[in-house]
């Protein structure tokens, strides 16, 4: 990876972003990391990649967000289809067989004066 100059990539971020945005952003730095208007801290070579994003159409960013929410539905079916399956092991509990419980009778037939381990 080629070493990057921050200061030419914080120029042309904060170009891009005040074309995208209509506003200059406020980047804070500390210890390598970058944080653009108070939101989550980034490195330089992600600041790079926004640059490119943000340079960019208008349109390619509008078309990615409903993608964005497909996916958050799409992960939120796969929740509800965990569940039934988290309930079918619950009912299987429910049938009175217990490992712990069958251990401790087999441990009880191999030494009837031990204890049971913790």
């Amino acid at each position: 990876m080629a070493n990057l100059d921050k200061d030419q990539v914080i120029a042309e971020f904060t170009k891009a972003y005040t074309q995208a945005n209509g506003k200059a952003p406020s980047i804070e730095a500390k210890s390598g990391w970058y944080s653009v208007d108070g939101g989550k801290n980034v490195r330089l070579a992600q600041l790079q990649e926004m640059t490119a994003d943000l340079s960019g159409n208008k349109n390619e960013t509008v078309k990615s967000e409903p993608v964005k929410a497909k996916s958050e539905t799409k992960s939120a079916k796969s929740n509800e289809k965990k569940s039934p399956k988290a309930k079918a092991t619950k009912s299987n509990a429910k049938s009175g067989f217990s490992v712990k419980a069958f251990y401790a009778e087999q441990l009880k037939n191999k030494a009837p004066g031990a204890t049971l381990p913790r």
